[in-house]
């Protein structure tokens, strides 16, 4: 177990991307003489200046806190040597992975990166934390990651447990998250290595990913364009506010799971997994409605603008599911913590600063 964060060090991979950006601010604004590594291979998966904002983002953050310290190295999970460089160079207490190649649909496409970035370049995060404890080292006291609802599937039970059986995913995205969570409980078992796997559900929020629909929804209708909401708006989403899955990981981050040997003198696999959730699914619909209103009164679109000839309702695409829906009683059972900002909260933050952002770019 690990109770205070203060004086730790912590490597965060994926650290330009929305979730890894928000959460080394955080930890750097926080935690008094915190050491934050940050890594990342800024590929152009979408626009590279974005994530470029976040990276100074973190760095005004670390400023404004002299006691803390940061790091960035850039390169890919998946290089063995930049990886075990970066573990024997900074010695990080707890890693928090969220280097991954997200999207459900590029995955279709696009395979090969999916299998290089989450398959390989979990497995090198994996053996860096194995070795971490060679020669008798303290090594790694904790590793977080970062698996999806994704994983899910079609399930037809709500809401989604990670009691579930999730052997049937429908997209090669959620098949590499399975796959991360099965490979770090057998690393837990065979190493005693505590890990956690969190399962996001449907992160969004300001300087997000510009492949999500409610950014993606936020350019076209900007530029004039027709925005497509798939299976004719039957859908729901369960949407969680980035704050809210930041404050969740740092809640996950205090406690590792307990080292325990079971009675065949072996480890009992120290691992656990939690869905962070808002658990309250909204209909793609309304979803898009309230979007709407947020962006005009934000003054993105004139109050004049016409939805209904930008809109236009379209079939079930592959790899897509129906509905997401978290439960997350057992993240309130352990940490006394679910997420909570209502959606219009959360798509007012992000109107606003989409807003300001590009009126700034």
């Amino acid at each position: 177990m690990m109770k205070e964060l203060t004086f730790s060090r912590i490597l965060v991979t994926g650290a330009a991307g929305f979730i890894g950006a928000n959460l080394a601010e955080y930890l750097l604004r926080k935690c008094p003489g915190i050491t934050v590594i940050g890594v990342d291979n800024l590929n152009d998966y979408y626009d590279v200046s974005l994530k470029e904002y976040r990276l100074k983002r973190i760095l005004e953050a670390a400023r404004q806190n002299p006691s803390s310290d940061w790091c960035f190295e850039k390169g890919s999970i998946a290089n063995q040597d930049f990886i075990r460089n970066i573990f024997e160079k900074h010695q990080p207490q707890i890693v928090v992975n969220l280097a991954a190649q997200a999207g459900v649909r590029y995955s279709i496409d696009h395979p090969d990166v999916y299998m290089e970035s989450n398959m390989m370049g979990f497995f090198e995060i994996l053996e860096a934390c194995r070795h971490s404890y060679d020669n008798g080292d303290p090594g790694v006291q904790h590793l977080i990651y970062a698996s999806s609802s994704s994983v899910y599937g079609n399930n037809r039970k709500i809401p989604y447990s990670t009691d579930d059986n999730v052997d049937h995913p429908v997209s090669l995205y959620a098949a590499t998250k399975k796959s991360n969570e099965l490979l770090a409980h057998c690393y837990s078992k065979l190493y005693n290595i505590p890990t956690t796997g969190l399962r996001f559900f449907t992160v969004y929020g300001p300087a997000g990913r510009p492949d999500m629909a409610y950014f993606s929804f936020a350019d076209k209708l900007r530029n004039g364009e027709k925005i497509r909401i798939f299976n004719y708006g039957n859908c729901k989403r369960d949407f969680t506010y980035i704050d809210d899955i930041i404050e969740g990981i740092f809640r996950v981050m205090h406690v590792a799971p307990e080292k325990k040997t079971g009675e065949d003198g072996l480890p009992i696999a120290p691992y656990n997994l939690y869905n962070i959730g808002n658990s309250h699914p909204e209909n793609l619909l309304d979803f898009v409605e309230i979007l709407q209103q947020e962006l005009v009164r934000a003054e993105v679109l004139p109050e004049s603008y016409d939805f209904d000839a930008h809109k236009e309702l379209v079939a079930m695409q592959p790899g897509d599911v129906e509905v997401t829906y978290a439960d997350t009683e057992p993240l309130k059972r352990d940490f006394d913590f679910v997420p909570r900002t209502p959606l219009r909260e959360g798509l007012r933050k992000f109107a606003q600063w989409y807003s300001d952002y590009y009126s700034d770019h």
